[in-house]
């Protein structure tokens, strides 16, 4: 994605960590759109290697389209999304 670039890798990923921090906060509240914020964050992860987030984001997304309840989905998509900021965070460190 970044071909390379340290700069734009470093960007991307810091732009990942906001963006996953503004979308768990408005998911938390249930918002009508949260199907789409679910979406939104499944993409972003996949698009960084955050193989987990995007994998709990999708289970989130199915569940909001058959209306489970969304407790422990939203528990293990937020504990995906914060060991993915400490994996980022440990990177950044590195470079």
């Amino acid at each position: 994605m970044t071909l390379g670039d340290r700069l734009l890798e470093r960007e991307v990923l810091a732009m990942f960590i906001s963006q996953s921090d503004r979308l768990m906060l408005r998911l938390k509240t249930r918002p009508t759109e949260a199907g789409a914020l679910a979406h939104t964050l499944k993409g972003s992860a996949r698009a960084i290697g955050a193989t987990r987030v995007a994998a709990c984001a999708a289970v989130l997304e199915l569940a909001i389209r058959r209306g489970e309840d969304l407790g422990a989905t939203l528990r293990e998509l937020g504990e995906a999304v914060a060991e993915a900021r400490m994996a980022i965070a440990a990177l950044l460190e590195r470079s």
